[in-house]
């Protein structure tokens, strides 16, 4: 899987989605101009010791993620979608593409793929979910599609002992 960030503006928020990244198996996939360093300690300190393993790849403009990812499939998260995630059907190396905190992804490539945005359901006025939470949310849908291939699914209880 990879995770696209359009622009992104909060290195916390981009901390956090490099640290489920490395959680899932996903790489990040990092789109100029961004509104931070990446060496930022607020990027480092979200994403903790894990950042280093991270597989990073930054590209200059929208342009050059597309020159550099020929025929990748690609979904657009946006709230303008007319899907909702969970009706996507993710291939295992997808895209699932968001845009910047302040704006989103921009109409013109919105409009221009319509049929691979999708969006997650909100009630009343609210105008989006919390950047790292959509791709949490996002992501895991796809994963989930893909039987969370690689990934440790078992959980195991330490023996506990009643005092």
């Amino acid at each position: 899987m990879n995770i696209v960030l359009l622009e992104p503006e909060i290195p916390s928020n981009t901390g956090n989605i490099g640290r489920t990244c490395v959680a899932t198996g996903t790489s990040l996939h990092l789109i100029k101009p961004l509104g931070f360093d990446i060496s930022d300690k607020a990027v480092k300190r979200a994403g903790m010791d894990y950042w280093p393993q991270l597989d990073l790849h930054v590209y200059e403009n929208y342009e050059d993620f597309m020159e550099k990812n020929p025929g990748a499939k690609v979904y657009y998260a946006t709230t303008k979608a007319p899907y909702i995630y969970s009706e996507a059907h993710y291939e295992p190396d997808c895209f699932i593409m968001f845009g910047k905190e302040s704006a989103g992804i921009p109409e013109k490539i919105l409009y221009d793929n319509q049929k691979t945005c999708v969006r997650v359901p909100m009630i009343g006025d609210i105008r989006s979910l919390n950047l790292s939470n959509s791709v949490a949310i996002v992501l895991y849908e796809a994963l989930r599609q893909n039987n969370f291939a690689g990934m440790n699914c078992e959980g195991h209880l330490r023996t506990f002992e009643w005092r």
